[in-house]
């Protein structure tokens, strides 16, 4: 009898054990969301369509190419818009660094030479969108502290609910929000929804995740291929929609110059 109670004791604890040791924090699980939709290398052609929140909407098509580069720490943006007129050749390129502010720039053919986008513009409008510029590049892992607030399920999918919270006043200044709560799937850790706070502590927008689609099978990457962001305060919306994508690890490096965008 004392050995069987000793038995179930020891199981008890290594179950114990192996529950602690198996559970991640939240940082890690944000880190891991963000390895897991960074992609070596893609190509791909998607639109994105602007709601003015009074039933009328505009429709922008363009061509983007990204590439991550594991040794140096950053993923490359290439963004190129091919319809309509009015938009028509204006390009935008980010460098995404994982640990230190991002890159941006800006082309407008209009202007006929790039511009730099600096730190006090990552707030302004993408593009006319409810994206910011900010919103379409990921933050450095840093820039954030974060907490778990617990487990929900959306769509039938489990995920983490994670709170990050700027890690300064200037970080959030410089980003717009005051605060983000993101829910991240359990078993892929692709972020299906994310509510942005703004200065004043008010939820501002929310980001919605409708379609993943899994690009690199080997190494279970995935790219989200239609978020809609919608603004809470002014009732406006915007939707990303990627009509063709192709895993691509060797996108041609010259894509990611400044002088690509003036072509």
């Amino acid at each position: 009898m004392r050995r069987s109670l000793m038995s179930i004791s020891l199981a008890a604890i290594l179950a114990l054990a192996a529950i602690v040791f198996s559970q991640e924090n939240p940082k890690q699980i944000v880190q891991k969301s963000q390895d897991a939709m960074t992609v070596a290398g893609s190509e791909s052609i998607s639109t994105l369509t602007i709601n003015d929140g009074k039933g009328n909407q505009r429709v922008r098509k363009f061509s983007s190419a990204q590439k991550a580069d594991a040794s140096k720490q950053v993923t490359k943006m290439v963004m190129r818009f091919l319809e309509p007129a009015d938009v028509k050749g204006t390009g935008i390129l980010t460098f995404d660094y994982d640990n230190k502010d991002d890159d941006m720039w800006l082309y407008m053919p209009a202007l006929r030479k790039v511009r730099r986008i600096v730190s006090g513009e990552k707030t302004k409008s993408f593009m006319g969108s409810e994206f910011s510029n900010a919103d379409i590049t990921k933050p450095s892992m840093s820039d954030f502290t974060y907490a778990m607030l617990g487990s929900e399920t959306l769509n039938d999918v489990a995920c983490w609910k994670i709170e990050m919270t700027p890690a300064s006043s200037a970080i959030g200044d410089a980003c717009g929000y005051s605060k983000k709560i993101a829910w991240i799937g359990k078993e892929d850790y692709t972020t299906r929804k994310t509510e942005f706070f703004d200065l004043a502590g008010s939820l501002t927008k929310v980001m919605i995740t409708d379609k993943i689609t899994c690009l690199d099978e080997k190494h279970k990457k995935y790219q989200p291929v239609d978020i809609t962001m919608q603004n809470k305060q002014n009732g406006r919306s915007s939707r990303f929609v990627i009509e063709k994508v192709v895993f691509n690890p060797n996108v041609k490096d010259a894509y990611f110059t400044t002088d690509y965008l003036e072509k």
